[in-house]
């Protein structure tokens, strides 16, 4: 039987090799790169993951809605994040404003769905 450390190790090193091929992978095709990207592997490893460690389909039911809510507010850093880069702000700073951004939206939407009773 895996320990559960061994199991950690192994979760980190498949979700590391993900996004690392996906990085490398658009080093030579940006379309390809974009494509992999948006594909929800993240959230599907997730899910995976915690239905592995808690057989608790509750709480990966509970999960994938959170993230459908909170998708909509992190749509923000990539529409704000090009449009920071192409009016020639420097990397980071765009990177930097996209996430507070984000981060701000996050807090907003989760206000929003609060006040009708929608709980994350």
């Amino acid at each position: 039987m895996m320990t559960p450390v061994s199991y950690t190790i192994i979760k980190v090193v498949i979700t590391s090799v993900l996004i690392v091929a996906i990085s490398e992978l658009s080093k030579r095709s940006s379309m390809i790169g974009a494509v992999l990207a948006s594909l929800p592997l993240m959230s599907v490893l997730a899910m995976l993951w915690l239905y592995i460690d808690t057989k608790d389909v509750g709480k990966v039911a509970a999960l994938a809605s959170g993230i459908f809510w909170l998708v909509i507010p992190s749509l923000v850093f990539f529409i704000s994040l090009p449009l920071f880069l192409k009016k020639g702000i420097g990397f980071y700073v765009s990177m930097g404003g996209s996430i507070a951004l984000t981060a701000g939206c996050y807090f907003v939407m989760i206000a929003v769905l609060a006040r009708y009773g929608i709980k994350l």
